[in-house]
This record gives C-alpha cells, structure tokens and sequence, in this order.
C-alpha cells in the first residue's frame, strides 16, 4: 500500500527577528488534501459500504470485505513499523511474508463471505476488495519511490 509522510501537520518557519524560536504555521488546505491520499481507498471502502448496502448488495460480502479491508490496512501499518526495525538482511523475508500474508486474508474474506452467505456475497466480496485494492494500488504508484530508497 501506499506510504506518505502525513504526520507532519505543521510546517516551520523563521520568525521575524533574530534568535526567535520558529513559530508553527498551518498548512494550506491544499496540502491537507494531500494528506488523505495515502488513505484514499480506506475513505472510498467507508463510503462505499453504506451506498453499496442501500442500492441492495449482499450485506454479508460488503461488511466481511470491508472489514478485511480495513484490517489488513491496519496489519499493513503495524507490520511496516515492525519491519523496519529489523536488519537489512531480514527486511525482505519479512515484507514478503506481511504482503502474501494479507492478501490470503483478503482471499479468505471472499470465500469466508461466500461460504456464509453463498455466491452473491462472495462476489460482493471479491469487487469490493478489488475496487480497494486497484485504488490503493494506483495511489502506490502515484507516490513514486518510497523514501529512502536507493537510487539506480
């Protein structure tokens, strides 16, 4: 999933006279827009559950997809924190085991939603997560490199 720097709110700036400590200053509302892209697809799965129930999608595939959705978004974050503090040589093995992990998760919502709730549902399943995930998938590669990365 996309990763952005959205935990700065605040920008510095100098102040007027020397020796002044830097005074905050907000951002523009431009820059906040910015800031709700990486969770862009989060936003669009809480909007869409609502709708999708209303127009008379099948519950049982739009809640259990949503909300493997919103927890493999959560385990997403929590395993890339975690990762990075391990060494170098053990950051690839871990990355692989975090992404194929949450995308059987994925996988076992759709049949967990068809199983419980027969093909509808499942199907229900399966294009929410595939909206979610094309949508988090563009914004990846909007955000280009990651931070850090090195250079070719």
């Amino acid at each position: 999933m996309p990763e952005f720097d959205t935990n700065e709110v605040l920008t510095r700036m100098p102040g007027p006279g020397a020796g002044r400590s830097a005074r905050p200053r907000r951002q523009h509302k431009g820059n906040r827009a910015l800031a709700i892209l990486p969770y862009l697809d989060v936003v669009l799965v809480v909007v869409a559950v609502p709708v999708a129930l209303a127009l008379g999608a099948p519950a049982v595939g739009v809640v259990v997809s949503a909300a493997a959705w919103l927890i493999q978004r959560v385990l997403a974050s929590a395993g890339q924190r975690w990762i990075a503090g391990r060494g170098a040589e053990a950051r690839f093995g871990l990355n692989l085991v975090d992404g194929f992990g949450r995308i059987w998760l994925l996988a076992g919502a759709i049949v967990l939603a068809a199983v419980i709730g027969g093909r509808r549902d499942g199907l229900a399943a399966a294009l929410l997560i595939f909206c979610a995930y094309s949508i988090a998938f563009a914004m990846r590669l909007v955000s280009g490199r990651p931070q850090g990365a090195p250079q070719r």
